[in-house]
């Protein structure tokens, strides 16, 4: 059996996905996203879930050129970007959930309290949800009422209970932003958007 690095692994399998994809309405930039979701969780679903509003890819790396934090809904998404961040642009990795206030009233997540103070925190951030709807629409909420601005959202939080009603008030917004329709999405498929954005930026430095 031939020896294969990982780098020839990943090629391989993105060459695999190019061909199995075949025909999409992705432009050059939106797809290397796509097939790095894809990539991740060998679901070719994601072909069809996947949406881009407001230039995302264009704002993600106006906003990774300045510095821009990034802020995750969990920790789990932000563990999955670090080797990127650190290999590319180096910008601040914030968990939400790890902002939250000890004390939380009633009816409140931490994802979603901690949401709340980190893009007050970080103005201008990127910011991805992968695992927490309350997040999302707390994030929402706080856009819909001009309270913040991010640069770009990533909404793919995964479930059954306001996953989809998430997602949903996050179309209806004028930020850049990618979304994943459906149920479907998690913190390995954030982190794989953010990945992506990440690269791709890097490389279209001049």
């Amino acid at each position: 059996m031939p020896a294969y690095t990982e780098h020839d692994i990943t090629l391989a399998s993105f060459a695999q996905i190019d061909r199995e994809v075949g025909v999409h309405h992705f432009t050059k930039p939106e797809y290397t996203v796509a097939r790095r979701v894809i990539h991740t969780t060998a679901d070719f679903e994601f072909k069809r879930l996947l949406t881009f509003a407001g230039e995302p890819m264009a704002a993600a790396a106006i906003a990774l050129c300045q510095d821009a934090p990034i802020i995750t809904d969990v920790s789990m998404v932000a563990a999955g970007i670090r080797t990127v961040a650190a290999r590319t642009w180096q910008p601040a990795v914030v968990a939400a959930v790890q902002q939250a206030p000890t004390q939380l009233l009633p009816h409140q997540t931490r994802s979603a309290e901690g949401m709340h103070r980190c893009v007050r925190d970080y103005p201008g951030a990127i910011v991805a949800v992968g695992n927490a709807p309350t997040a999302l629409l707390s994030l929402c909420e706080d856009i819909a009422n001009g309270y913040v601005q991010p640069a770009v959202v990533i909404g793919a939080p995964v479930g059954f209970i306001n996953v989809v009603e998430s997602k949903q008030a996050l179309a209806a917004l004028s930020v850049p932003h990618i979304l994943v329709q459906g149920r479907k999405g998690g913190s390995a498929v954030a982190a794989a958007i953010l990945n992506a954005l990440m690269i791709w930026s890097w490389e279209q430095r001049s």
